[in-house]
């Protein structure tokens, strides 16, 4: 995301109206466009900078939120994410800008091909279900099985019969009409998508047998990608053209990757920290014991101190989940709990009363402890 004034990059002041930002706009995208400056990596930077300066100053709710709080307030929540166009995009979004008539006949992605629309097909959805395991460690290659829509094979995507297509005769082929229109400013020329062929520049005469002129057939698919360490619970990761392919080709879709946590028997997450209880009897806190607690990767040994206080929390440095994008990594925090019989023998009932009696079984409380448990709840 460009860091460099709007208005700046665009030439207009604040006090600009939409359509004097759209034809200063309409200037500068003329200006570096990639037909005009082909192999140009400065004008394709800073066509897509022009572009990403009008896609928020030509909306009145982006450029209100722009002009209190700058780049963060367009950004998304991190400041530096809001502006994902790649060039197929700008020119989808912003072509009917450039009307038709520039450069032998509309705007292209490449040169070739001019003025029509590269089809894209719909993204799928999928939830994948991780261990704690998973999440600390990552896996470098996840693979799941998914039905989807694929070019059909028979055919290669066209949807005719031995692939035999012809070009439209409404648009020569180009995919799009240029209608002119007269108005007080004079005459208008727009691009327009070709109804006769749905923009796609062909026409079918015989359908394919197989995916009866589609192009597309539904089929079961294994997809493999990475999962990073540290992903949470609702986190989504996005796999490019791992989704549904559009009818009469063109890019795939994408896969969006929902991800959920399969509860762990024993340990409870709390953002990158990972919660134990530990049961010992009150013998055990009285004289101090040695305990084996669970983690992600095995076993770890805690000793537990005599007198231990019910609801104090031990800590394991570094055995809880990394963090995402990062390399920090978070705890195991064990929570002592202490476990109160509740049937017993005369025998143990007589020892129970004699230790009752005893100073050290009556203490008195200890001043600025009485908030203790309050404090232990709060840091779950």
């Amino acid at each position: 995301m460009s860091k460099r004034d709007y208005y700046e990059i665009l030439g207009v002041s604040k006090t600009a109206t939409q359509e004097e930002i759209k034809k200063a706009y309409r200037q500068k995208a003329i200006q570096y466009h990639p037909d005009k400056n082909p192999d140009n990596k400065e004008a394709e930077d800073k066509f897509k900078e022009a572009a990403e300066a009008y896609e928020v100053l030509s909306n009145e709710e982006k450029k209100q939120r722009y002009d209190q709080f700058g780049h963060a307030g367009v950004g998304g929540a991190s400041g530096n994410g809001g502006f994902t166009m790649n060039m197929e995009d700008i020119i989808n979004n912003f072509g009917d800008i450039f009307g038709g008539g520039f450069f032998g006949g509309g705007f292209s992605r490449n040169g070739a091909d001019r003025g029509r629309r590269i089809a894209k097909g719909t993204n799928l959805r999928i939830k994948v279900k991780l261990s704690l395991a998973d999440i600390a460690n990552g896996i470098e290659e996840k693979k799941v099985k998914i039905k989807r829509y694929n070019a059909c094979k028979t055919c290669n995507g066209t949807g005719a019969k031995n692939e035999a297509v012809t070009n439209c005769s409404a648009c020569g082929g180009a995919g799009y009409v240029i209608r002119v229109t007269n108005s007080f400013l004079g005459q208008i020329q727009s691009q327009q998508p070709c109804q006769t062929c749905e923009g796609t520049g062909k026409i079918i005469k015989d359908k394919c047998p197989n995916c009866a002129g589609e192009g597309i057939v539904i089929e079961e698919d294994l997809v493999a990608f990475n999962v990073p360490p540290g992903v949470s619970e609702g986190m989504q990761m996005t796999v490019r053209e791992k989704g549904n392919a559009p009818k009469h080709g063109g890019i795939s879709g994408d896969l969006i990757v929902i991800f959920e946590e399969e509860q762990h028997p024993e340990l409870t997450r709390h953002d990158n920290d990972l919660v134990y209880d530990l049961l010992i009897s009150i013998p055990d806190a009285i004289l101090g014991t040695n305990a084996e607690i669970p983690t992600i990767d095995g076993k770890a040994k805690v000793k537990v101190d005599p007198g231990t206080q019910p609801g104090k929390v031990l800590r394991l440095r570094g055995k809880g989940l990394p963090t995402y994008g990062s390399y920090g990594r978070g705890d195991i925090l064990v929570r002592i709990n202490i476990f109160i019989p509740k049937n017993l023998s005369k025998d143990d009932k007589k020892l129970i009363e004699k230790l009752q009696k005893s100073q050290e079984f009556n203490p008195t409380p200890i001043k600025g402890e009485k908030n203790f448990f309050y404090r232990v709840k709060d840091i779950f």
